[in-house]
């Protein structure tokens, strides 16, 4: 809403304006003006937009989403608003005006304001214009329960609100209709009869705690995580391979199990590798912020598609935690809510100085074998000091000498890096060091201006960093890698011809024994000036020593001078797998590569009081090494480097920058990775609670403790929401991912701020909040309602009946294994691979060779551990809504089509449920059609059929033997899905018996009644 300077008299008012100020002193004793709810909704949908937080988009200098804004006016220095007198207002004049040049909303925005809101906002400035903070920028506070009898605190607010709306709840449930919701929500499953006949003894109260404690509650309540977690088990964008990501899934289940509290559940999960004596399962847990796209596209700069992921970070953490559209801050302020585009890039740094690491993981039983590998060497070392009493003083000494053997080297400097390919962009870091993290090339070159006489050697160090898999310094399997050939060309002024120099003498630190019987093979530095293509330099030292750094050097065959304007090209041949190396040149004569570890000799340039742990071992295992008489000493200890564990799997998480290697944040204009401004400090809005008092500059974990703090007034209410809504099927915001104020207020807002107090006081027990919520009258009312109650409350805001929607995809699949007896239990572990249509594999772009569909029990594993390609949805999944893992979902949306009634009726993992329901009808069913048909019922629904059902599946039954009877279908292939075998039957059944259950049993399955929680 656009306000220049008045152009109009205010001192005529016309009849009809004192009437209407009539009007509103009459009614003003009537209605007191809610800002929040009256006033804020209609500001925010007709005015902030041009007149907001948003300073690039403020038109006129006016500002009205705060107060001292309206009432100082914009560029004219007229007040928007004059507390008391709305004549006075330059607001109420504009909006009331029916000359187009004036009347704000402009006309051209199509969104004036109707004559109810007008009056309101009339009312308002006549109440003296207040402004209150939206709700869900205010700490949540426990107000006094409702009076009453109910017992549950939610029941307590739910009666108070339908005697507002002169309704009356639904009553309860019927048990078994009640049995089954509680399965459902609590572990996704359906109930088995024995589960259902142990429900009508023990009660409510008794199967709600024994799910709470069963494993597959963490299996059913990691999904909704996982959901906003953006979890997959492939990268997405264009190749979409695999990754190995499955063991942060099963933190998430293994932490929902043990209740870890919630505040605890977001730290470790945002910071956990930054907690003291971090633990392997707290830096699995920072998989969370790394489950985010990852481009493996030719051409990519890598520094701009990071930038995407560090943007799809903060999108997840606004859904997630703060419940904002946080994004909306990445190009510009927030346009409604309180924060701007300065504070976006103040909680961006926070997260933006970490590593993009991956990491081994390791079983419980290889923890203790690796540390049994630790102690024994440490024992074995420990007898040194007899055969060396002065063995520090040793080792000091043979350190200095080999600093004094150092020659000088002088990294190249680049004017010029690239790949004769186009496809990879190298990056030159502040050590010189190259980081080649493009599309992997062929070759990629380095072009310089060294200006140096005499050059006698070159020297290419293998580089670890933080970013590449397991610390480097290549990209390969284990972060290994491996160089085909160097190259040196020079270009002298003037000249357009490149010269090749050519290279004799390579040596370095390790290499590998020589292979060169195998094609293709990796091995000793010679490789690297041998000509061929067939062989590469690799410095493998094996499982648990082969991520360090590495060095090879290599002589001129004569000598090089580079006076000014000469060009120096070196070229990198098959450099596919080496990510991160540095180029140096010396003059020195007859250089070659000491033989100790590079590591060592990078250590040694650390001072001695600051040096790690990992560098003081450097450095010591490299002089034992030069000791003849500690060769046997030398050969123990590699013989237990040699027993040192495969590791389970690996995980993507985040690892803390430090010291020299800390990155900047700078505010990025229009939210452009390639524009940068000012440099950013971290910093949270200041509209929010403030960051807890450090003695250190505030990071990632001071970040991740001040999300999850209590003066929080988001995380405890976002968490709340978002579990109310897993078992309402709506939340009580009905925006899960967004609180902003934009947002509808909700129904019941004391009730929400009441649960989220309860959240935090109960030690931020999500399974206390569980149970809270399903022990609820309000939760175990009947979902059947009146269609007066539907007309006046369709979306069941009031809460006078119980919830009744269809079930997430996943829920709906493992319903039907369920039921059907295939299911099987099996938690964690690598992703099970689910068939799907041919020609759905067929449109990969990459083709998914390993995509070979599980087989036997693993098979029927639950939906939860089911492949994840983003590129390729689950077609099953999809027809029931799941989302595809692109970027974070705080809520599901569902969908009513003739897609999911045919995938339920014909998909593959239906029909094969069918089939094994079948059997189990036949064995466990009783000995007649009837007791079957009432038993069949009952595994889908949970209750038992009336008569008029079981006639009717009867007649089914009956019409489905005939069919097969007179040949219209297979009775092998319906009964197995394969023509050539039969079924393993029931004594006393006969394979038409199993093939026309399996045809009844896909109509069960496919029932209203068994694809709804009701």
């Amino acid at each position: 809403m656009k306000i220049p300077a008045p152009t109009r008299c205010l001192s005529g008012l016309t009849a009809t304006w004192l009437i209407s100020l009539l009007l509103i002193s009459n009614r003003l004793d009537a209605q007191t003006i809610d800002f929040q709810r009256d006033i804020q909704p209609i500001l925010a949908e007709n005015c902030t937009q041009c007149h907001g937080g948003d300073e690039a988009a403020r038109e006129s200098g006016l500002r009205l989403d705060l107060r001292e804004g309206a009432l100082l006016g914009g560029v004219s220095g007229t007040a928007a608003l004059v507390p008391g007198k709305p004549e006075l207002s330059e607001l109420i004049r504009r909006i009331t005006s029916t000359d187009p040049a004036v009347v704000m909303p402009p006309p051209k925005e199509g969104n004036s304001l109707k004559g109810p809101q007008i009056e309101t906002l009339k009312q308002w400035v006549q109440q003296g214009a207040p402004y209150t903070a939206h709700w869900a920028f205010v700490p949540p506070v426990k107000v006094a329960l409702p009076a009453g009898t109910a017992m549950n605190p939610i029941d307590a607010f739910v009666a108070q609100g339908l005697k507002t709306h002169q309704v009356t709840g639904s009553g309860p449930a019927p048990a078994a209709t009640l049995c089954r919701r509680l399965y459902l929500d609590l572990v996704g499953l359906a109930p088995s009869p024995q589960e259902l006949d142990a429900f009508e003894r023990d009660g409510a109260a008794a199967t709600i705690d024994r799910l709470l404690k069963s494993d597959r509650y963490g299996e059913k309540w990691a999904r909704h995580w996982l959901d906003v977690a953006r979890y997959s088990d492939t990268n997405g964008y264009e190749k979409d391979v695999a990754r190995d990501q499955w063991i942060w899934r099963d933190w998430v289940i293994g932490a929902l199990n043990r209740d870890l509290p919630y505040d605890q559940f977001l730290v470790e999960q945002i910071a956990g590798d930054l907690l003291p004596n971090a633990t392997q399962e707290q830096r699995v847990a920072t998989g969370f912020l790394r489950n985010s796209m990852l481009n493996e596209e030719g051409a990519i700069v890598a520094e701009e598609f990071r930038m995407f992921e560090m943007f799809d970070r903060m999108d997840c953490l606004g859904k997630a935690v703060l419940g904002l559209s946080a994004q909306c801050a990445q190009c510009h302020s927030h346009k409604f809510d309180p924060i701007s585009h300065d504070e976006y890039y103040g909680m961006f740094a926070f997260l933006n100085n970490s590593y993009e690491a991956q990491s081994w993981v390791y079983t419980a039983e290889q923890q203790q074998q690796i540390h049994e590998r630790q102690q024994a060497i440490k024992a074995i070392e420990a007898r040194i000091p007899m055969l060396h009493p002065q063995w520090q003083q040793e080792l000091a000494t043979w350190e200095q000498t080999v600093l004094q053997q150092q020659v000088n080297w002088t990294p190249l400097e680049a004017i010029e890096m690239g790949s004769n390919s186009g496809l990879n962009h190298p990056t030159q870091l502040a050590d010189k060091s190259l980081l080649m993290r493009g599309h992997p090339s062929a070759d990629v070159f380095l072009i310089s201006q060294p200006e140096l006489k005499g050059v006698t050697g070159l020297r290419l160090e293998a580089l670890t960093h933080g970013d590449l898999p397991f610390g480097g310094p290549g990209r390969g399997a284990a972060g290994v890698w491996g160089i085909t050939e160097i190259e040196v060309l020079i270009q002298q002024p003037e000249s357009p011809n490149w010269e090749k120099r050519k290279l004799i003498n390579a040596t370095a630190d390790f290499s590998e024994p020589d292979q060169k019987e195998d094609k293709k093979s990796k091995g000793p530095v010679g490789y690297l000036i041998d000509g061929t293509d067939d062989s590469s330099w690799e410095a493998d030292r094996g499982i648990g020593r082969r991520n360090q750094p590495s060095v090879a050097v290599v002589q001129f065959e004569q000598p090089l001078d580079l006076p000014a304007g000469t060009k120096l090209k070196f070229v990198l041949r098959s450099s596919d797998m080496l990510v991160c190396a540095r180029i140096s040149l010396t003059q020195a004569p007859l250089p070659s590569a000491a033989p100790i570890d590079h590591a060592a000799i990078l250590a040694m340039q650390t001072p001695v009081a600051e040096r790690t742990p990992q560098q003081h071992e450097a450095i010591f295992a490299a002089w034992r090494l030069t000791a003849p008489d500690l060769k046997g000493i030398s050969d123990e200890i590699d013989a237990q480097w040699k027993r040192y564990p495969t590791a389970l799997t690996s995980v993507l998480h985040l690892a803390e920058r430090r010291g020299d290697k800390v990155r900047p944040t700078h505010l990025l204009e229009r939210g452009s990775w390639d524009r940068p401004q000012q440099v950013v400090k971290p910093h949270v809005p200041a509209a929010f609670h403030p960051l807890a008092a450090t003695a250190n500059p505030a990071g990632r974990l001071e970040f991740a403790q001040w999300l999850a703090d209590k003066r929080s007034p988001f995380t405890a209410r976002v968490a709340v929401n978002r579990i109310w809504q897993a078992i309402f099927g709506e939340g009580l915001v009905e925006t899960a991912e967004d609180f902003g104020i934009r947002t509808a207020a909700p129904e019941y807002r004391e009730l929400l701020d009441w649960l989220a107090v309860d959240l935090m006081e109960q030690g931020w027990s999500q399974k206390q909040l569980i149970k809270t919520i399903v022990s609820s009258a309000t939760y175990q009312q009947n979902s059947a309602t009146t269609p007066e109650l539907r007309e006046r409350d369709p979306g069941n805001h009031w809460l006078a009946r119980g919830p009744r929607f269809r079930a997430d995809a996943e829920v709906i699949r493992d319903i039907a294994l369920s039921s059907s007896g295939l299911i099987t239990h099996k938690i964690g572990g690598p992703a099970i691979i689910p068939p799907v249509p041919q020609n759905v594999l067929d449109y990969n772009y990459v083709y998914p060779t390993y995509w070979k569909p599980t087989q036997g029990p693993d098979r029927y594993r639950r939906t939860l551990y089911a492949f994840r390609k983003r590129s390729m949805p689950d077609p099953v999944l999809s027809n029931f809504d799941a989302p595809n893992s692109d970027s974070a979902c705080a809520r599901r949306v569902r969908s009513n089509t003739p897609l999911a009634a045919l995938t339920g009726l014909n998909e593959l993992i239906f029909v094969e449920a069918a089939q094994g329901m079948a059997l189990r009808i036949l064995k466990e069913g009783g000995q007649d059609d009837a007791d079957r048909a009432r038993y069949a019922f009952r595994l889908c629904t949970a209750r038992w059929p009336s008569p008029a059902e079981r006639d009717e599946m009867l007649a089914l039954l009956k019409s489905r033997r005939q069919r097969l009877a007179e040949g219209w279908l297979d009775i092998r292939e319906v009964a197995t899905g394969d023509p050539t075998k039969l079924p393993a039957l029931p004594p006393h059944t006969t394979p038409q018996d199993a093939a026309a259950w399996t045809l009844v049993a896909r109509v069960l399955l496919n029932l209203d009644e068994t694809v709804n929680k009701q």
